[in-house]
């Protein structure tokens, strides 16, 4: 059997690694910039994974906020219409239905837009959100928006028998 004896801080080509030479010198640091682009991907990752949830989650509260202030809106009825011989003659308040909506919103830290339409309330819901990693990119403001719309309706709309 033979034995290869290697000196003490040679290769087995007998190059020199005690003092930098040799081997790897034109990689020094190549590491080090393989670590900061797959840091940068990371945090750009995370910054899509955390902030992106936060948009969709602004965007799902103002759903709901938009669902519950038109519904505010659209039981803010006329008393007139209430008392009347028909249902039929159900109306709508105007100015009542923008302060209810603008309650509901004001109330959960939101701002919108209120419209009346004959028997229709729509409102559109802005939930602010700002962002938290992605800010670092210049992604800052993650304002979620969404409408709906309430009807007033008299009874059922099952159309049953």
């Amino acid at each position: 059997m033979t034995q290869c004896r290697v000196p003490q801080g040679r290769t087995p080509a007998g190059r020199d690694l005690t003092r930098g030479g040799g081997a790897g010198r034109q990689d020094r640091g190549s590491v080090a910039l393989y670590m900061a682009l797959i840091m940068v991907g990371l945090l750009v990752m995370a910054g899509l994974v955390i902030d992106g949830g936060a948009a969709i989650a602004a965007r799902a509260r103002a759903a709901d906020l938009a669902e519950q202030a038109s519904r505010a809106g659209a039981d803010a009825l006329s008393p007139a219409s209430l008392r009347g011989p028909s249902p039929d003659a159900l109306a709508v308040d105007p100015a009542a239905a923008r302060a209810a909506a603008t309650r509901v919103l004001v109330l959960a830290g939101a701002t919108g837009e209120i419209q009346v339409n004959g028997l229709d309330v729509t409102v559109t819901a802005h939930v602010p959100r700002r962002a938290v990693i992605l800010s670092a990119v210049g992604v800052s403001d993650l304002t979620g928006t969404a409408a709906a719309t309430a009807t007033v309706l008299h009874g059922t709309t099952t159309g049953g028998p």
